[in-house]
């Protein structure tokens, strides 16, 4: 990560225009960036990788609850949000990096059955920071969480999706 300043500076913001600069971080989920701006912003948040600890740090400290309507706000991999192109541009550009607009219709229903295994036995979608990944990895590491007890993976995905946050604030500075 870089220690690039973001622009406009977060700790410089009033909170609504905070929110509407960040809100869209964590996908569908405004709440995040008004916690973390309500907690308070130094100097040291506007750096991609601070705000990201601070807003992941709103996260990590949720309830399971809210958690959990975090994790459900992101879309299937390789899903029908994506085949019909209802994803944010967010979703659209990193499942993009990652190959999935490119998948065999193997793969797809390779997708398709892991999506729907996950869920069921989980009730959220599986959740990956694709960034640097192709879908061979995500694939290779659906099935390997699979295997997970729920709050395990709750968990998990909740650093992940903290991940991918990092990796759009970080965006944000290049």
């Amino acid at each position: 990560m870089s220690s690039k300043t973001l622009s406009p500076r977060p700790s410089q913001l009033e909170q609504a225009a905070f929110i509407e600069q960040f809100g869209d971080i964590y996908e569908h989920s405004p709440w995040v960036a008004k916690l973390a701006w309500q907690r308070g912003l130094g100097p040291e948040q506007d750096t991609p990788q601070g705000l990201a600890e601070r807003m992941g740090e709103v996260l990590r400290e949720a309830s399971p609850e809210r958690q959990l309507e975090v994790i459900r706000a992101h879309p299937d991999l390789a899903g029908k949000a994506a085949i019909a192109g209802e994803l944010t541009d967010d979703s659209s550009r990193e499942q993009a990096g990652a190959g999935l607009d490119q998948c065999t219709p193997e793969e797809l229903a390779r997708f398709e059955r892991l999506n729907a295994a996950y869920k069921e036995k989980f009730g959220f979608p599986f959740v990956m920071a694709v960034k640097g990944s192709d879908r061979h990895a995500i694939l290779a590491a659906f099935e390997a969480r699979l295997p997970n007890a729920p709050d395990e993976e709750r968990r998990t995905a909740i650093e992940q999706i903290n991940r991918i946050a990092a990796f759009r604030l970080e965006e944000r500075t290049a």
